[in-house]
């Protein structure tokens, strides 16, 4: 007896294709609404509170502990080769290059993104976009379209916290407590650091991680089962696709990056 059919296979891949191209379509929709969305100042402005203000304290302190870890790690393998002077600089070109735009966009998936995923999939439980539909409101634009651009303003915001606390981390840990001569891991992380390079680089790639995450949690709750399970899988399957969409965006754009 066989466990498959190839009719099945071909439905699967037929409804794949079909969530990919009602994804892209949605997405265009949302780059669509820019205009009209961020002309609503007072809709987004709430957002980047709910998204940006609220997830302050875990980047803050998540950035803080890498700093820490960083310049730990860092300082006992450039003294091997003589080069502690450099720790500043190792610290903050791994912060604002890989570090500082990747753990932000995990972070941000797992408390902003499933935050987003849950509110968005309850109104849908509770039949408040049906409500909507049949009152001739847009819950696209009423609903997504601010989520969404405020989680992609917030992005860069929060990655350059974290970037700023682990440096920090990195100075206390590399010269409060270890002793590097303060004025070499100063200049050499000034000296080394490119603006356009490393920190635009950063930048570029917190803009698409939270497109990338952003859109991942409002599809998933605006296409959420209007059931307790049915949201609950969704935002599980937030967290799932954003960490994954993010891991794989960083190597495409390093890899971009590095090659130009």
């Amino acid at each position: 007896m066989s466990w498959w059919r190839p009719s099945d296979i071909g439905f699967a891949v037929r409804g794949q294709l079909a969530g990919v191209g009602y994804g892209s379509k949605l997405l265009v929709r949302l780059f669509a609404m820019a205009g009209t969305t961020l002309a609503r100042g007072r809709l987004v402005r709430d957002q980047i509170h709910f998204l940006g203000n609220y997830s302050l304290a875990i980047i803050g302190v998540s950035g803080l502990f890498v700093g820490f870890v960083l310049a730990l790690q860092g300082y006992y393998i450039l003294q091997r080769y003589g080069s502690s002077e450099a720790l500043g600089l190792m610290v903050a070109l791994s912060l604002v290059r890989e570090l500082g735009p990747v753990v932000t966009a995990l972070l941000f998936a797992g408390r902003a993104g499933t935050s987003l995923t849950a509110e968005i999939g309850l109104m849908k439980a509770g039949e408040q976009l049906a409500a909507m539909e049949m009152m001739a409101v847009d819950p696209v634009q009423r609903i997504l379209a601010p989520r969404f651009w405020a989680g992609v303003i917030v992005m860069p915001l929060l990655a350059s916290v974290f970037s700023a606390v682990g440096i920090l981390g990195g100075w206390v840990v590399g010269v409060v407590l270890i002793g590097v001569d303060p004025g070499a891991f100063w200049s050499q992380m000034q000296g080394g650091v490119d603006v356009f390079k490393d920190v635009g680089n950063g930048v570029i790639k917190s803009l698409v991680f939270g497109i990338a995450v952003t859109f991942i949690a409002v599809l998933q709750g605006y296409e959420a089962r209007p059931t307790p399970e049915g949201v609950s899988r969704a935002t599980t399957r937030t967290v799932v696709m954003a960490s994954l969409a993010v891991l794989a965006l960083d190597f495409v754009l390093t890899a971009m990056m590095f090659s130009i």
